[in-house]
This record gives C-alpha cells, structure tokens and sequence, in this order.
C-alpha cells in the first residue's frame, strides 16, 4: 500500500468522523426545538432520547456480524448518508410516528457508523505504527463545535429545524459520499493473523477493563453534556448566559487535546496518557463539586474535558492491540459501552441530584473515571506498544 493511499485514506476518515460531529450536535442540541414540533411530553421525551443508544447499540452489534461479510469501509459509506438523511427526516416531518421513525434510523445508522469508523481507524494507526487515534476523533470534537455553532444559529434566528438542517445535509452528504472513494483498510484480518502467526478469538473477559472504562468516559461526557448548565445555574447561581459556557468549553479542550493527545502516546506511550487523563479528569470533578462560583465551575469542567478527552480513542486502539486478528468485532463490542454510558450516566447523575445533592452527585462521576487506573496497564500490551521508544517494527512507512 502506497504511503499517499495511506495519507489519503486518513484524510477522508477524519472527514467522515467531521460529518458525524456535525450531525450528531445538530441533533441533541436542537432537542428542545424537536420537543416543541412535534408535541412530544416531558414524560415521553425520555424515551425518545433513550431511544437512540439503544438502538444505536444494536446497530453496533449488528455491523460486528455485518463485517464478516463485507467490508467495514462499505457499512461506513452506506451508513454515513442514512445518518444525515434521517437528521433530515427529523426536521421534515409533523407527527409522531415521523420523528420515531427517523429516531430509530438515526439510531441504527449512528451505531454502524461508530463501530466501522472505529475499525478502520484501528486499521490504519496499525499501518501507520504509531498513534493517530486521537486525530480522528479531535475531527469529530470539531464537527461538534461547528455542528452546536449552526445549531445555535438556527435557534437565534428562529429557523425551522428543516430549514435549519437542509443546507448541512445538502453539503455535507455528496462531500461524504466522495470522500468514502479513498477509505483504505490497514491489512485484512487474514494479514493481521498471519502477522502474528495465529487466529485470537475475542475473549470477553479480556476485553471487559476497556468496556468498563469506555461506559465510565461516557458516564463522565454525559454529565457534562447534560448537567454543566444546570449545575452552574441551580447550583452556583450563575446567568442563563454564562451556564451554556461549560459545555462549549469542553468541547473546545477535547479538541485541543485530542489534537495533541497522540504527540503525547507516541513520545510517552498509551498507559501514561491515559492515566495522566484520568487523574485530570477526576481533579477536574472534584473542583466543580468544592466550586463557590461560576468560573471555578467552568474550571472545574475545562479540567474535566482535557482528561476524558484522551480515553475514549485510546479505548479503541487498545481493543486493536489487544486482538488484532479479530479487531472488528472486538471494537464493534466495545463500542456498544460507549451508548451503555451513556444512558446511565444523565439519569444516574439526575436522580443523586434530586435525592442527595449535585455537588455530591459530581463525584460519582469522579469515582467511576478514577478506576481507569486499575485499568490502565489493558492499554498497552508489552509486544505492541506506539509511542517513540515502544514503537513496534513498521510494515509502511508514512509522513
């Protein structure tokens, strides 16, 4: 495989995990607008939002058997369009029955996608023989920002969702489809094995530390995500304006630390990375919770995005390592921890809220994502381990 195949393949699978940001934002930021459309009560509204990472999980579950068959990079260039379209779809209709059904195809779409671009970005950081993970998922923080950035537009401008989704999907859907010609796969399972000269089914206690950790990165996400505002406002008495600060916040750092995140796996190593995100993370919970303002709350939470922001690639490129003659479906069952987060991690953090306190609810969080590091060694098998000084023997080479 040529190194400018390589480079190509990496560009358009950051492209794709852009799209996905984007979409995904537009979504769950505009929840209130699509609650008001379509009439959907405060009671029924929790099912419809549970709707999607259950479904997305059997999504997931469905492309680990759907590989076996066909090629991840077709599930992801099919599955990419169906996301958008249902976004669409979401904005279009005007009953009940319309936005369930664009629900669950966003649903199911949104699983496949995750878990067949997780895999062939696994692929390729095995081509590349160092760590480019983060990158990838740095793209879709981005999308992120400018998917809440649109989102935020359309609600200020008092447009449609259909007006407001529309000219995204318009753009964004042809680009993908173009885009999806230069996926490239790092080696075919049968490579993989041959490299390490037999077939490794996947065990699930093995994997079990990783699918832990990814359900406690999520849990963490999702009370950021969902209860930043909330805590600054109720809790520390901040305006309506300065509480939407939190999460834009922490959108910007898992950006920044994501796109710098693999400099650090590739000069340090995987394990140091991750446990230097967990004990950030879990600092970072610890200062919202003693916080006595607004701004040390929004410290609280920077902190917070700059640990967890490491976790959730490094899961998946640790799944790669840990069975790389079956990496697939290892990842497609990981990824369905990541939905397992987070529908826990809202209700769990809302319900400790309601019956104890939120200060004290922000350090269940805390609890959880610090038993990464009894975790932390899964990271990084001693035979295969990215980073300068662990760096295993390369097949390519690339710039």
């Amino acid at each position: 495989m040529t190194d400018a195949r390589l480079r190509h393949g990496r560009v358009s699978l950051a492209f794709s995990f852009f799209v996905q940001g984007v979409a995904f934002a537009l979504l769950v930021t505009r929840i209130p607008a699509i609650q008001d459309r379509y009439g959907i009560s405060d009671g029924l509204l929790p099912a419809f939002l549970a709707a999607v990472p259950i479904l997305a999980g059997v999504g997931s579950v469905a492309t680990e058997h759907l590989v076996k068959r066909i090629d991840p990079r077709l599930v992801l260039r099919w599955s990419q369009p169906v996301v958008l379209l249902s976004l669409l779809g979401v904005g279009a209709g005007s009953e009940l029955w319309e936005v369930a059904l664009s629900l669950g195809a966003f649903g199911l779409a949104v699983g496949a996608l995750d878990a067949s671009m997780n895999m062939i970005g696994v692929s390729l950081q095995r081509a590349y023989g160092r760590s480019i993970m983060l990158g990838f998922h740095a793209a879709y923080s981005l999308g992120g920002i400018v998917g809440a950035s649109l989102a935020w537009a359309g609600a200020h401008w008092d447009l449609s969702l259909f007006v407001s989704y529309l000219p995204v999907v318009v753009a964004l859907l042809p680009a993908a489809l173009v885009g999806s010609r230069w996926y490239v796969r790092g080696g075919t399972a049968a490579e993989q094995v041959r490299v390490k000269g037999a077939a490794q089914p996947v065990v699930f206690k093995a994997l079990l530390p990783l699918c832990l950790v990814m359900t406690f990165a999520y849990i963490g996400d999702s009370t950021v995500s969902n209860w930043s505002a909330k805590y600054l406002e109720d809790v520390l008495g901040s305006s309506d304006e300065v509480a939407t600060v939190p999460y834009n916040v922490y959108m910007v750092t898992t950006l920044i630390g994501r796109a710098v995140g693999d400099f650090g796996v590739r000069r340090f190593g995987a394990v140091p990375v991750v446990r230097f995100g967990t004990v950030l993370a879990a600092l970072g919970f610890v200062v919202v919770a003693a916080a006595q303002g607004a701004w040390m709350g929004i410290a609280g939470f920077t902190l917070v995005g700059f640990g967890l922001c490491v976790l959730v690639p490094q899961t998946f490129a640790a799944a790669g390592r840990m069975f790389p003659g079956a990496s697939d479906t290892a990842i497609a069952r990981l990824n369905i921890f990541n939905y397992v987060g987070f529908l826990i991690g809202s209700p769990l953090v809302g319900a400790l809220g309601d019956a104890w306190s939120y200060r004290g609810a922000m350090l269940v969080p805390m609890a959880l994502v610090l038993l990464t590091l009894f975790y932390a060694r899964s990271f990084a098998p001693e035979d295969d381990r990215y980073g300068e000084g662990h760096e295993r023997p390369r097949a390519v080479d690339v710039g």
